[in-house]
Formats: structure tokens, sequence, C-alpha cells
């Protein structure tokens, strides 16, 4: 194997969005280097569950129910 060809792997500090600051290791930046989220696990939908609601803006859902009721959607 070729030698020198990895990035560092190093110690940084993450700041997620409520303000705690987590260490992790990564080949970001440099050793104690902060990174801050703009998203995080601890907010965002995906990982929370979330509780997104489907807006029908200008009846767009009801045209789509209505042009394919009969196809058992």
């Amino acid at each position: 194997m070729k030698t020198d060809t990895h990035p560092e792997y190093h110690v940084i500090n993450v700041k997620m969005i409520n303000g705690d600051i987590i260490q992790m290791k990564s080949t970001w930046g440099a050793e104690g280097d902060q990174l801050s989220l703009d998203i995080d696990p601890s907010a965002h939908p995906a990982w929370t569950g979330g509780n997104q609601k489907l807006l029908d803006t200008g009846g767009r859902v009801s045209k789509f129910k209505n042009k394919y009721d009969g196809l058992g959607f």
C-alpha cells in the first residue's frame, strides 16, 4: 500500500445546535478546530421522527387524489 495517501485523522470539537460541544475524530480541519453544525441529529426530523405535516397549497394534493382515486392508492 502507498504511504502518505490517507489524510490526517485527528480530534475536533463539534458544536451542536443546542450549544453542546462533542469531541469526534475527523479528517476535517486541524487538531482542536471547532465545527459548528446547522443541522444535527438532536434537531433534524429524520432522526427525531418529526412532526411534519403536508400542506396543500392550491389544492394540488386534492387534485392528485381525485385524479387517481379509482386506482387504489
